[in-house]
């Protein structure tokens, strides 16, 4: 039976296990461009967004990451193997003081303004973006995975917590405080971004 759109991750594991190479490209296509953008805003770079992707999919066509339908979704297990290849491309960078940049000329980050309105609307758009992209990128990992979770990805306290592997409590406190640093980070920027613009 060939897969469709309506057919479930269990569904199609069963049938990439089988040799359906059909389910392996529905399995893609339903959760590349959500893992893509998390790990676009984890880790500042488009390059090893795409490289966690690839590692996070090679991983689950070639069964070195063993996914239990019986512990939970498919998307929260994905994202949870995402966040650790990112914990691990990020361990050697502990050590330095500064975090990666957003990539600003970066082909497959999501545009963050539309091309409607006025060309002012759209810089100062784009510029917003940008500065919470900086500012994401400036908060501690813990911090930064629950507030793009929840906040970028609409996941509950419970999905987040399977993905990190944190009870429900550390995940409303990690939610609260990195959503405090986020405001004031955008806050240090936005006197200076009112003067740019008048």
């Amino acid at each position: 039976m060939p897969p469709t759109a309506l057919a479930t991750d269990t569904d199609l594991l069963r049938q990439l296990r089988d040799g359906v190479g059909a389910a392996f490209q529905t399995l893609y296509q339903r959760h590349q461009g959500p893992l893509y953008r998390f790990a676009l805003l984890r880790t500042g770079s488009g390059d090893t967004a795409a490289d966690i992707v690839q590692e996070v999919f090679m991983g689950l066509l070639t069964g070195s990451f063993h996914y239990d339908p019986l512990r939970g979704l498919l998307q929260n297990f994905l994202f949870g193997v995402a966040r650790k290849l990112i914990l691990k491309h990020e361990q050697p960078r502990w050590r330095l003081a500064s975090l990666p940049d957003i990539d600003a000329d970066d082909e497959n980050a999501p545009e963050a303004g539309s091309d409607d309105g006025e060309p002012l609307a759209r810089l100062l758009d784009n510029e917003t973006a940008e500065q919470v992209r900086r500012a994401l990128a400036q908060l501690a990992p813990h911090y930064r995975d629950a507030v793009i979770l929840y906040e970028l990805h609409d996941m509950s306290y419970l999905d987040i917590a399977d993905i990190c592997q944190v009870d429900i409590g550390t995940v409303r406190s990690r939610l609260s405080r990195g959503r405090a640093a986020l405001a004031k980070r955008l806050a240090a920027h936005r006197p200076a971004a009112l003067h740019a613009s008048l």
